[in-house]
């Protein structure tokens, strides 16, 4: 392979690159509107160069493409320059400043313009660059008034990077550092030793590392979102409580207090603490301790079995509290055995609550004898919704399944990083 066949490969390569990083951007779901605006247009202009670049490479040096070659020529000087600009405004989009009023954008605006307009000045004269008629590049001796103004915003974006180090993220301030250093660097290295393959590869670094940042933000975007959308749902469930429990455990204290007004009471305690967890479920953003939890479904628990009195019974065998769930984990877990398991007319319902500590973690397990569930059967929306907010807050998984003498078995596993 000699040079020529090598500088096309690699710019093919490079190509693909872009494209790919280009499709990705156009099909990420949830992407902010600047964001995909940016990247959208930095990598097309960033394709249509590496097209110009390799049908410069091409043709050079082939006489009766003085044209082509001179078209090519005048890509790669303007592609580039475009998104100067293009990162003017995208900085302050970042710092939140209106690049309308700013100073800072005008002047991009206007070095860019004395640009464009000596670039066209250069198509038909001698003194900044040519073609010759055997299809070579030739610079003027004026050539570095052409690229002056480049270079000028260059300096003006890196200082202006600098700058507002403080507005900036940490993550990227690093990213558009990286993003103008390799640029800079090949114009300056170009103003004396001309190499179209260091501006490609300089670019490609550039570009990556914006694309890579914003990526990055943007994926921890979509991981905010979902675990908004889970506490959401979260405070969804809880404002939608059965109906007939409420009302069941109302008419349940209200006739207590005629038989047996000490039983009211304490009933009245435990309902009023399962709806003080309830809400403050609501309000919480994080994982809560599993003794919270534990409370919450005893309280819960209570009040059931004042209405079911011998048709229900609960075995507790949680030694290890010394870990964190998200809320409203536990409780929902009973709160669906107790729904789908009790039957009045049949034999009482066991529920058997354990906590153990594995290898892999902390492990809930919440066992039934009721009906149990078929292979073909649906899961709940609760269980769905819990088994989201464990993999969103907390990186932990539910697995259900039948239990052999009947009933269900719901076993939660929650990573030790989330040990107390």
């Amino acid at each position: 392979m000699n040079e020529k066949e090598l500088y096309c490969f690699l710019g093919g390569a490079i190509l693909v690159l872009a494209v790919l990083i280009l499709w990705i951007t156009v099909i990420i779901p949830g992407t902010n509107r600047w964001n995909k605006r940016f990247i959208t247009a930095m990598f097309a202009v960033f394709t249509l160069f590496t097209i110009s670049c390799i049908v410069d490479l091409v043709v050079y040096a082939n006489p009766g493409m003085t044209t082509v070659e001179r078209i090519a020529a005048y890509l790669e000087y303007l592609l580039p320059s475009i998104t100067l600009p293009m990162f003017t405004a995208y900085l302050l989009h970042t710092c939140g400043e209106d690049r309308r009023k700013s100073p800072l954008f005008r002047t991009a605006v206007l070095l860019w313009s004395i640009f464009f307009l000596l670039l066209g000045i250069a198509q038909c004269t001698t003194f900044l660059y040519y073609i010759t008629p055997d299809c070579l590049y030739i610079r003027g001796d004026w050539h570095p008034l052409l690229v002056a103004p480049v270079i000028a915003i260059m300096f003006l974006n890196l200082a202006a990077v600098i700058q507002r180090r403080d507005k900036l993220p940490g993550k990227y301030y690093a990213a558009f550092l990286l993003h103008l250093l390799p640029l800079t660097v090949a114009l300056l290295v170009n103003l004396v030793l001309y190499s179209l393959v260091l501006v490609l590869l300089s670019m490609c670094v550039s570009m990556l590392s914006m694309f890579v940042i914003i990526l990055y933000d943007q994926i921890g975007q979509y991981v905010r979102q979902q675990r908004e959308i889970a506490h959401q749902r979260a405070s969804i469930m809880v404002l939608q409580m059965r109906p007939h429990f409420i009302y069941n455990a109302m008419m349940s204290i209200y006739y207590l207090c005629a038989q047996d007004p000490k039983k009211a009471q304490q009933v009245t305690l435990d309902f009023t603490a399962y709806l003080r967890k309830n809400f403050t479920a609501i309000a919480s953003e994080d994982t809560v301790p599993f003794s919270d939890e534990l409370e919450h479904t005893r309280a819960y628990l209570a009040v059931e079995q004042v209405q079911f009195e011998d048709g229900l019974f609960v075995n507790f065998d949680t030694p290890y509290k010394e870990f964190r769930v998200p809320p409203l984990t536990l409780q929902p877990l009973v709160e669906n055995a107790v729904k789908h398991g009790m039957d009045p007319e049949a034999a009482p319902l066991h529920i058997s609550i354990r906590t153990q500590e594995t290898e892999a973690g902390s492990v809930i397990v919440v066992e039934d004898d009721g009906p149990g569930f078929s292979p073909g059967d649906k899961p709940h929306t609760a269980l769905a919704n819990i088994r989201q907010r464990l993999e969103m807050m907390c990186g932990g998984q539910m697995t259900i399944r039948p239990r052999t003498e009947g009933g269900t078995v719901v076993n939660v596993t929650i990573p030790r990083v989330e040990q107390l």
